[in-house]
């Protein structure tokens, strides 16, 4: 059976037109000089958070074929990795990798999430029809179109989190990991506004995961993969409609049965800004600590206090941590921790953390990291309050801000000086101080799984941007292959 993009019905729901106008446009001029150099940046940071994954079993046993040994003609490769595979499989791979330490970078609005994660889908079709491509004679996508896709993602998934709260209906924020990727590698494979349109209706209208794995009694791995499952069936339903299956022009609004009808209690579904790439240039990176992002400042303000207290912990009488709704919300846990997951998503656990060693890892959240037990006695002494003026910043355009403050107070009746942080290095008000940061995270990310002379080039294009950007996709890639 034979069927077009919107099978002549009616005119799509005017948020499937409008996403796809802006993704159909692979033009530049309408994006800003800033928005490319903090793609550069968060393209660096994204690929050294999947290496850094890479030391941890408990990722790599998800990555690879779905059938070994399987043999992909012009496959896309896993950076890292020594995997061919097909476009899907890859944009699992890397998705998965990318996120699975919670270190790539943030968004934060009414929905939160991480945008960097949609290159996972990004890189394995630019890699994947580059090669394609070249077997053919044709030209190559270079990395400047995958910067420019990752703006266009960043963009329609951050302003879509801007009012519409998916987190409050029980809907998992990797939904728009989905949708951004459906639109941007339906454009990367060939499609165009129409065909952008009819993907896009089947990514609103595909089962969407629960939050069920983010929280307690449940917290579990599930939530370092999961978006690497949402960009990778993105990358499935742009292919699929690609080859002539039909779209759904109301997915959307269609009474009943729609999405917003269904799934978000009959809400419209709204952008509050025109779609530029004002997400890229306001996102926020996860430079000092793999943490999830609404204990970042907590945690910078834990460290801080570590000289005062590393040699008084058993005389700690209590600790106040003061902080915004959305921290409350998602990470303020009391009781047993049971997994790495549970551990990295717990306000109390980080701070702990921070406060015992003067720092926090990946390697924190282990558990033999985790059953020192001076880690559950300060859990135990902490107070979590909010401070509405943290939550009105976090909602402020103007602001964003990500604020907590920390107190200890001791047996004898003294405290510490309270350490309140309302910004931390990744976000934009910090970004001259954070840059510098940022690209030393990725010297040691990269270091600790690429050898020095392959590391080296790699180093030496992110300094120069023309380079890069000039860069055919299969080029840069292979720059990342390892043999093992």
């Amino acid at each position: 059976m034979t069927s077009s993009y919107v099978q002549g019905r009616q005119e799509p729901d005017s948020l499937l037109a409008q996403l796809a106008e802006y993704a159909s446009d692979a033009g530049d001029s309408h994006l800003s000089s800033e928005a490319y150099e903090t793609a550069r940046h968060c393209l660096m940071d994204t690929l050294g958070c999947g290496l850094l994954a890479l030391n941890y079993p408990a990722c790599t046993k998800l990555l690879g074929p779905v059938v070994p040994g399987t043999v992909v003609p012009n496959g896309a490769r896993v950076p890292g990795t020594p995997y061919v595979l097909d476009p899907v499989t890859a944009a699992f791979n890397i998705g998965c990798m990318i996120r699975w330490l919670d270190y790539n970078d943030t968004w934060l609005a009414a929905e939160w999430g991480h945008p960097s994660d949609n290159l996972g889908g990004i890189l394995a079709v630019a890699d994947y029809v580059s090669r394609v491509r070249e077997a053919s004679g044709l030209a190559p996508y270079t990395m400047r179109d995958v910067l420019t896709a990752m703006i266009q993602a960043h963009e329609i998934q951050g302003v879509l989190a801007l009012d519409n709260s998916f987190n409050r209906v029980g809907l998992d924020h990797v939904l728009l990991v989905k949708i951004a990727s459906t639109a941007v590698v339906t454009r990367l494979l060939g499609g165009n506004r129409e065909a952008i349109i009819a993907a896009l209706s089947q990514a609103w209208i595909d089962g969407h995961s629960l939050r069920t794995y983010r929280h307690a009694p449940n917290t579990g791995s599930r939530k370092s993969w999961a978006a690497g499952d949402a960009t990778s069936r993105a990358v499935r339903l742009a292919m699929m409609t690609l080859q002539g299956e039909m779209g759904y022009p109301s997915a959307l609004s269609a009474p009943l049965w729609g999405f917003q009808d269904v799934l978000f209690k009959g809400r419209s579904l709204s952008l509050s800004r025109e779609l530029g790439s004002y997400v890229m240039e306001h996102v926020l990176f996860k430079i000092c600590y793999p943490a999830e992002f609404h204990a970042q400042t907590a945690v910078e303000a834990a460290i801080t206090l570590h000289p005062q207290v590393k040699d008084r912990i058993h005389e700690i009488d209590h600790i106040e941590l003061t902080t915004h709704e959305s921290a409350i919300r998602i990470i303020d846990k009391k009781g047993p921790l049971h997994n790495p997951a549970d551990r990295d998503h717990c306000l109390q656990y980080m701070v702990a953390v921070g406060l015992l060693h003067g720092d926090l890892t990946a390697d924190h959240y282990e558990e033999q990291a985790s059953r020192d037990p001076r880690i559950d006695l300060l859990r135990d002494r902490m107070s979590v309050t909010e401070e509405p003026r943290y939550s009105a910043d976090y909602m402020d355009a103007a602001k964003r801000s990500i604020a907590n403050a920390v107190q200890i107070w001791f047996t004898d009746g003294t405290a510490t000086e309270r350490i309140e942080v309302e910004y931390p290095p990744g976000h934009r008000r910090r970004r001259a101080e954070g840059t510098p940061l940022l690209k030393r995270k990725f010297e040691a990310n990269l270091r600790c799984r690429l050898a020095e002379e392959q590391a080296k080039p790699i180093l030496e294009l992110f300094e120069e941007p023309e380079a890069l950007e000039a860069m055919p996709v299969p080029q840069f890639v292979d720059l990342w292959v390892s043999t093992t």
